[in-house]
């Protein structure tokens, strides 16, 4: 069970530090526009084998799905920040909601979660990449300004 989780896992939630620095994106809630997580907090993986690893689920020819229209990640896998710690105690599997608007903005699962591109993430922390606007800071003069 997981009752109780080591602060350590948990990235810093964007909203406790004042500034963002400048080679970092800030990603936030398209809907409320609350700072979720930063370009630090996004984990990489391989590129699945796109439409073809969801083969198994569907009726159609395998090979009809063999075209040259590679599947791009629709997602960002993060790590769990701050914010999530309420939802993922003591469950194995839910959604992530905005912590300020409830909007949904993806779902988590400890055991993995499959990529749009075919690969499989484990744990997953799954954010919709609709659901978030990316944020970065441009400098103007002696001014930042944010670019969305």
């Amino acid at each position: 069970e997981l009752q109780d989780l080591p602060r350590e896992v948990f990235a810093v939630d964007p909203t406790n530090i004042c500034q963002t620095p400048n080679t970092e994106v800030l990603y936030r809630c398209r809907k409320c526009r609350r700072a979720l997580f930063r370009s630090s907090s996004i984990l990489s993986h391989m590129e699945g084998s796109g439409p073809t690893a969801f083969a198994h689920k569907r009726i159609m020819d395998s090979a009809q799905l063999c075209g040259n229209g590679r599947e791009k990640c629709t997602s960002y896998f993060i790590e769990p920040v701050q914010w999530m710690e309420p939802a993922l105690l003591g469950v194995m599997e839910g959604q992530l909601l905005c912590p300020k608007c409830t909007s949904k903005l993806g779902s988590f699962s400890w055991w993995g979660e499959q990529c749009s591109c075919g690969r499989w993430v484990t744990p997953a922390f799954q954010i919709h990449k609709s659901r978030v606007d990316e944020v970065r800071t441009v400098p103007v003069g002696n001014f930042q300004t944010a670019k969305t």
